[in-house]
């Protein structure tokens, strides 16, 4: 899954602030992979990528809520985004286990 920012696509709205839009990324995330019968524990990989790679010490205890117990393979790369209210977008790669 590419492309997930921390809109929310009930309002069509986005915070200011990275860790609010690291949350909704991930609440985007995992509803998204629980419309194909997978969850957050399905995910083997995840790529962060952010504007200003400084800003990422902010997403960690909002990253460690969701994906603490799981932990993924992952990397962040700093780089620009389509949006400049984009603080943050997630890809993930998952792995839809046989018990899901």
């Amino acid at each position: 899954m590419s492309g997930t920012t921390g809109y929310d696509y009930k309002t069509m709205t986005i915070s200011d602030n990275i860790a609010h839009q690291t949350e909704q990324c991930l609440i985007n995330i995992k509803n998204t992979l629980e419309k194909a019968d997978a969850n957050l524990s399905d995910i083997v990989r995840v790529t962060y990528i952010l504007p200003n790679a400084s800003d990422f010490e902010c997403c960690w205890s909002v990253l460690k809520k969701y994906l603490g117990e799981i932990k993924p393979a992952a990397t962040m790369f700093s780089a620009g985004l389509a949006n400049n209210k984009m603080k943050i977008e997630i890809q993930v790669t998952a792995l839809k286990s046989k018990n899901t």
